[in-house]
């Protein structure tokens, strides 16, 4: 078995904005990042949350008429569970196999009358039921299996992706949490510049991925096989 975690959602970097973490119960919003392509329909201004509210009303109010038109770059999709990326940096998720773990995180932050301070959480995961290249996969089972993917849905972007375009579907289990689960601390890089680390209960659990405890970024974190069994267990017993 395999477990991987990868950093989603959007992000300071990418759309301005940390994820909401609404209350002192953690629960939260996964709020995708921007379409850079300004190819799908679904726009911060239209599109809903899980708590009822649209996206676009999770920004500063100085950014509502820009981010109201703003397409989304719906990746990774919970209605049907699938995952795509075309980069090198995610290649390797092709070796994903059925029973694996993708474990998704995000960057949240406290909104409205919740005080918390930018840090990051798991916000949900995949029980992997299918993994490959799109090109390796097959055109009927891509089309069968990840037509709500954003890379799929698009016919001028699935032409100019499919050769490198790495797809993950999950299967039976795989969800979207209702409360985000706090997986980093603050720490310094070897500058003594901030960033976000693994914490030091979130080592016991998915190890220390070789001492590359840095969670930051969106390289993908895989975890060393005598954490597997652990790590495991921990991620499906969240709610």
């Amino acid at each position: 078995m395999k477990i991987v975690l990868l950093r989603v959602g959007i992000d300071s970097g990418c759309g301005g904005i940390q994820g909401p973490l609404l209350d002192s119960h953690s629960n939260f919003e996964y709020i995708p990042i921007p379409d850079g392509t300004g190819t799908d329909s679904r726009t911060y201004g239209t599109e809903f949350g899980e708590h009822g509210r649209k996206f676009v009303d999770y920004f500063p109010l100085s950014r509502h008429e820009t981010m109201m038109l703003q397409s989304i770059h719906y990746d990774p999709e919970f209605g049907t569970f699938t995952y795509g990326d075309p980069t090198s940096l995610k290649a390797r998720l092709r070796y994903l196999e059925r029973g694996d773990l993708l474990i998704f995180y995000c960057g949240l932050q406290g909104w409205g009358d919740c005080p918390a301070k930018p840090m990051l959480y798991i916000m949900g995961y995949f029980e992997v039921a299918m993994a490959g290249r799109a090109s390796r996969i097959g055109e009927l089972e891509v089309r069968r299996q990840f037509s709500e993917n954003f890379h799929v849905r698009h016919p001028r972007i699935y032409s100019k992706d499919e050769d490198r375009l790495v797809l993950v579907k999950g299967g039976r289990g795989s969800r979207l949490l209702n409360r985000a689960v706090l997986m980093s601390q603050a720490g310094k890089d070897r500058r003594g510049r901030s960033l976000k680390v693994l914490s030091r209960e979130m080592r016991k659990i998915f190890g220390d991925f070789e001492g590359r405890v840095s969670i930051q970024r969106s390289s993908p974190r895989w975890v060393r096989p005598e954490f597997v069994g652990t790590a495991a267990e921990f991620v499906r017993s969240l709610d």
